[in-house]
């Protein structure tokens, strides 16, 4: 087949297997030089793959229609997520309007030791994230607070993000009120209590040894002065209303979330309570100032230099370049659903998998492709579970071992993939780089290495070919 199609002909390509794999290691080539080696950010990178994957489609014979159909409609899948994203910049600056993140660090500096501060971060961003089912709602409010917690103990910020993250991914990834856990029950058509009760099989024994690593680390850490906390501790005290009352927009969020109510109102109650908190604290606040808090963040006016750059932040502008980065990385990725690249590719591999053990790493690999190629991980775990469903139901074997791993290598992985929308929203929320924290963030890698295990170990039962659709 030539490169170059008629442009008299109605007919639109079909990518091969080989071609379809350079593509795809085109694109990563790009990526990986352009983000890793040169250390550029992602916008740029995703944008030029973008308009390359273009322009060669174009050059191998869909019309521009296509084109741009494909875009369209990678970019109406991340229409919530870009939502979200918004409303997290808005509920970042109301909290700390309110006083709530000054609360928590305020409270947190009182109990927190240098010693435990890790594991104490990875045991509450994990109940935390287990409590609200969503561990961007984490990262950005118990996350930012132990950020600036310790930072003032002089701890790695990279490791602080690591250790939230996997907190926040573990908890998110076991809650029944998470939306990828509900996903992931929802396309292997089983009980999300099943699923859950799968997933712990591998998501306890990961918990348990990053917990082990994070004390290790937290014991290795110096001493910091006390003055330094002290001054911290003051310097909060006096710049924000520091109450138990101020904590409540954290209990109006676990009660949403306990009536599961989605992402989008559950975080646009969360601000409006904060900002009425905020309001009958100190009523002479006008509404331009709220507003204007709202658009462009929060600015602290303490006096100390530290305290004023941790909580100078938050709003709708805060978000906005995370959010272009987004919108390129499902340009990109809608490009390579609607060129049947990314199907050419399942396809082959659900054609050679005849055991199980190949079936659950071809779904692994599968989950974390697409991640790294479309960033968007209820995408991750959609078309893996969809196309891996019939293999799995073929060759006999449980569907809670497929939904499983699209927990796992489909959800879990997206927060270590820099140009994710997951990895994009925790560089952006903890202002920390991506490969800063990806190193620490030892929950994702260890559950993907133990679901592939797992899969591998999976016996067919007696009777074959006879499909399972509850277990």
């Amino acid at each position: 087949m030539s490169l170059l199609k008629k442009k008299n002909d109605n007919t639109e390509p079909q990518f091969s297997f080989g071609e379809s794999i350079l593509v795809l290691v085109g694109i990563l080539c790009i990526l990986g030089y352009l983000i890793i080696v040169k250390k550029q950010e992602p916008q740029a990178p995703l944008f030029i793959s973008f308009m390359v994957l273009a322009l060669y489609g174009h050059l191998r014979g869909f019309k521009w229609q296509t084109v741009m159909d494909g875009m369209r409609e990678g970019l109406r899948t991340g229409v919530d997520p870009l939502v979200i994203f918004l409303s997290i910049g808005v509920l970042i600056a109301t909290w700390i309007f309110s006083g709530t993140i000054p609360t928590i660090m305020y409270f947190g500096f009182k109990i927190i030791s240098v010693k435990f501060f890790l594991p104490t971060v990875f045991i509450v961003c994990t109940l935390v994230g287990v409590a609200c089912g969503s561990s961007f709602t984490t990262v950005s409010t118990m996350g930012i607070a132990f950020i600036g917690i310790g930072a003032t103990l002089q701890i790695n910020p990279g490791l602080t993000a690591g250790v939230i993250v996997s907190g926040a991914f573990c908890g998110s990834n076991i809650s029944p009120l998470s939306g990828t856990t509900n996903l992931a029950a929802s396309v292997g058509e089983i009980s999300i209590y099943k699923h859950i009760q799968s997933l712990l099989t591998t998501d306890i024994p990961a918990w348990a040894i990053c917990l082990i690593l994070y004390t290790f680390l937290g014991w290795n850490s110096k001493n910091v002065s006390l003055n330094t906390v002290h001054q911290m501790m003051n310097g909060l005290a006096n710049g924000f209303w520091i109450s138990g009352w101020a904590l409540l927009p954290v209990l109006l969020l676990v009660i949403l979330a306990i009536f599961q109510v989605p992402a989008i109102p559950s975080l646009g109650f969360g601000s409006l309570f904060a900002i009425v908190l905020g309001w009958l604290h100190a009523p002479s606040t006008n509404i331009s100032l709220i507003t204007k808090t709202i658009m462009t963040g929060f600015v602290s006016h303490t006096g100390n230099k530290t305290i004023d750059t941790l909580l100078s932040k938050g709003g709708i502008a805060s978000m906005l370049t995370s959010l272009a980065l987004i919108v390129f990385a499902l340009a990109l990725g809608g490009l390579l659903i609607k060129f049947n690249i990314i199907s050419t590719i399942i396809n082959h591999l659900t054609g050679i998998v005849k055991t199980p053990g190949r079936v659950s790493l071809a779904t692994a690999i599968t989950c974390i492709g697409v991640n790294l190629m479309v960033g968007e991980h209820y995408l991750a775990i959609i078309l893996p579970g969809q196309s891996f469903l019939p293999s799995f139901d073929r060759l006999g074997l449980k569907r809670v071992d497929l939904t499983r791993i699209l927990n796992d290598a489909g959800a879990a992985v997206n927060a270590i993939v820099p140009w994710s929308v997951s990895g994009v929203f925790i560089a952006t929320t903890l202002q920390v780089n991506p490969l800063q924290f990806i190193p620490w963030a030892f929950f994702p890698f260890l559950v993907t290495i133990f679901t592939v295990v797992a899969g591998m170990l999976v016996k067919v039962p007696q009777k074959q070919g006879v499909a399972i659709p509850e277990q």
